[in-house]
């Protein structure tokens, strides 16, 4: 394979990675937005599976050769890259991210677990489709695009369990779990269509043999086993650890209430006020 496909640098992509890190660094040393070494090393990790699922040789392979592979990068990206960096995030820098009015509208919509299963499904299965995979290899840019718009639907994919977003629904554990398991039955909804095809649905992947040694239609049927496969272990393993914690702690509530949540409220409140034509006072942001 390394003679058909030789390594490939990705400057773009190290130059985005490193453009990462540099705003993750100048935010976080803001006064107010402390970041913990956990959060630090899962920054770090959901940088290197980036790395790792959009260079060389996934990356390529994803591109211009394999539907397993393709596959195989979504999950990276939608499963692992965009939990750590959800989590990698302090919950006041959330909070101040999202506090434009539009972009808390987004943020408090999609963080409701039938919202996001909605744009999970949607997006997540257009990002799959013959058309968008032959556009998504056409060209640099356009394979940039798809990984973005696979990594966006992760982070709503996540929201709803890590529960990052200020004043949004917070889910039980036993909610989180269901969820998760609900979540695994939608993040890759083709999975079938590619098991039970008995023709090539994508033809910028029909010359794949020299490289892979496997047939496209064999290649298409084994992507749909790792999509469901490669979607059931990881949720469900997840579900399976909040069903458990529940278990272990009787019922609760979703977790404590938090001054990001209690102010994000106030600023909601203030808004309406101020849209609906009535003088208040004005909360303080700090």
């Amino acid at each position: 394979m390394s003679s058909l496909l030789p390594p490939t640098w990705h400057p773009a992509l190290g130059a985005v990675l490193v453009a990462a890190v540099v705003a993750y660094a100048v935010i976080t040393s803001r006064p107010g937005f402390r970041v913990t070494t956990a959060e630090r090393v899962r920054f770090a990790g959901g940088l290197v599976v980036l790395w790792v699922a959009c260079g060389w040789p996934l990356g390529d392979l994803a591109a211009h050769v394999s539907l397993t592979a393709t596959v195989l990068q979504r999950l990276l990206v939608m499963l692992a890259a965009a939990p750590l960096l959800v989590a990698s995030v302090p919950v006041a820098v959330v909070a101040w991210c999202t506090r434009p009015p539009a972009i808390d509208r987004v943020a408090r919509a999609v963080s409701h677990p039938a919202v996001a299963i909605l744009v999970v499904t949607v997006l997540g299965t257009m990002t799959l489709v013959p058309s968008v995979v032959t556009w998504g290899s056409s060209s640099s840019a356009a394979g940039a695009l798809v990984v973005a718009v696979t990594l966006f639907v992760g982070v709503v994919l996540w929201l709803p369990v890590l529960g990052r977003a200020p004043a949004t629904r917070r889910l039980s554990d036993v909610a989180k779990g269901a969820y998760c398991m609900a979540a695994s039955l939608v993040v890759t909804s083709l999975s079938f269509v590619w098991i039970f095809s008995r023709h090539v649905l994508y033809p910028s992947f029909s010359h794949q043999h020299a490289i892979v040694a496997m047939s496209p239609i064999v290649d298409q049927q084994l992507a749909g086993y790792v999509s469901k496969f490669g979607a059931y272990l990881p949720l469900w393993t997840v579900a399976f650890v909040y069903f458990a914690r529940s278990g272990d702690r009787g019922e609760d509530d979703g977790g404590t209430l938090r001054w990001v949540d209690v102010q994000r409220e106030l600023e909601r409140a203030d808004r309406r006020a101020r849209e609906g034509g009535a003088a208040v006072p004005d909360v303080p942001t700090d």
